[in-house]
C-alpha cells in the first residue's frame, strides 16, 4: 500500500509544480511506491493487458516500485464494479481499468452500479475492432462472412467479450447494416479474451470480434485469418481492409481508461492524474501502444468525466436500436 503521508505530500508538490517537464514528485520519482490495479475481467483480455502494461511501463520509468493486480471477471465488468465501489472506497492508491465494454454491459445487464459512482482519472487508448476467423474457415473475406450471416445467422456463432460490450455492439451494427435482425444473431460472450481465443482456435465458433491487439499474434502466426477492421481507414502494418472497404458501412473503436474508487480525496485524485499522465507521455508507453496497435487518446480529469457521460448516452441509444437494451 502507498504510504499515506508520502502520497499526500507528493500530491501537494504536484499541484504546485504542475506537469512542467513531466517530472513526478520525489515520492514517486524514488520508485518506492506501489499502486493497486483492479481489473474487472479475467486474465488475458484487453483490460488485463492494459493494467499489466501500465505496471510494466511505470516500473520501467521508475514511477512506482510495483503494483498489485487483482482480477475479478464476469459480465463485462459488472461483477467486479460493485466490489471496487464498496471494498475499495476511499483507497487513493488504487486504479480500476475499464472502458466502452463496461459502459455497454452496465446498460445491457441493467446493472445496479455504474461509472458515475467511481472517479474518472484518464482515458488512455482507443483500439479498432477486428473480425477474424480460424485459419481453416471457409470464409476468405468479409463478404463470405456476410453471405453466411444472411443465409442463416444462427449458424454463424461469433465469439467476443461480454454481452453489450464493444464486440457485441460491432456485431450488431454489422448485422443491422447488411439487413440481418440483431435478435437472430448467435453471439457467444466470454469473460476474458483468452477464453474467446481458445474457442476460435478450437473451431468452436465461426468467427470472433475483439480489439486487434488481442488477435494480432495469432494472425501473424497464421492461426487466425483477419477479414476486416472497424477503422475509418487502412492501418499501417495491418494487412486487411476496413469494414467500409468490404462493403459494410460501419466503423467503431473501443476505448479504455482508468478510474479511482469513490470517496478519494481531491489530493489523491490529482496525484493519480499526474502519475497516469506522466506514464502516458513517456516513450516507453508510446512504444507499447505501437507494438499493441493501441491508439493513444489521453484525456484526463473533468474532460474525461464529460466524455464518459456522453459516450454512455451514445452507447445506450445504439443498444436500444439493436434491441440489446
Amino acid at each position: 500500500m502507498l504510504n499515506r503521508r508520502r502520497f499526500l505530500m507528493s500530491t501537494a508538490a504536484a499541484g504546485a509544480a504542475g506537469l512542467a517537464g513531466l517530472h513526478l514528485t520525489p515520492a514517486f520519482a524514488e520508485g518506492t511506491q506501489q499502486i493497486q490495479i483492479f481489473v474487472p475481467a479475467a486474465p488475458g483480455g484487453g483490460w488485463d493487458q492494459t493494467g499489466r502494461t501500465m505496471d510494466q511501463v511505470m516500473r520501467a520509468e521508475k514511477l512506482i516500485s510495483g503494483s498489485q493486480i487483482t482480477n475479478v471477471g464476469g459480465a463485462g465488468g459488472t461483477v467486479g464494479l460493485p466490489q471496487f465501489i464498496s471494498q475499495w472506497n476511499g483507497k487513493g492508491d488504487s486504479l480500476m481499468v475499464a472502458g466502452m465494454v463496461m459502459v455497454g454491459a452496465i446498460i445491457a445487464n441493467k446493472a445496479a452500479n455504474n461509472l458515475t459512482q467511481v472517479t474518472p482519472i484518464a482515458r488512455l487508448t482507443g483500439e479498432f475492432e477486428a473480425l477474424v476467423v480460424p485459419a481453416e474457415s471457409p470464409f476468405k473475406t468479409a463478404a463470405d462472412f456476410v453471405a453466411a450471416l444472411k443465409a442463416d445467422p444462427t449458424k454463424v456463432p461469433v465469439a467476443g467479450g461480454s454481452a453489450g460490450g464493444s464486440d457485441h455492439i460491432l456485431f450488431g451494427l454489422i448485422a443491422k447494416t447488411v439487413g440481418v435482425p440483431a435478435t437472430n444473431l448467435s453471439y457467444v460472450p466470454f469473460a476474458g479474451g483468452g477464453e474467446a481465443l481458445s474457442a476460435l482456435l478450437g473451431n468452436q465458433v465461426a468467427a470472433g470480434i475483439s480489439g486487434f491487439g488481442e488477435f494480432s499474434e495469432q494472425v501473424k502466426a497464421g492461426a487466425l485469418r483477419l477479414l476486416a477492421i472497424s477503422a475509418d481507414k487502412r492501418q499501417d502494418g495491418i494487412d486487411a481492409p476496413t469494414l467500409k472497404e468490404a462493403g459494410i458501412d460501419v466503423e467503431l473503436f473501443n476505448w479504455r481508461g482508468v478510474f479511482a474508487p469513490p470517496g478519494v480525496s481531491d489530493a489523491d485524485k490529482a496525484a493519480m492524474i499526474t502519475l497516469v499522465e506522466t506514464m502516458a507521455k513517456s516513450d516507453a508507453w508510446a512504444t507499447e501502444c505501437k507494438n499493441r496497435n493501441w491508439t493513444p487518446i489521453l484525456l484526463t480529469g473533468d474532460d474525461y468525466a464529460k466524455f464518459v457521460a456522453e459516450d454512455s448516452a451514445r452507447i445506450e441509444a445504439i443498444l436500444k436500436d439493436l434491441g440489446l437494451a
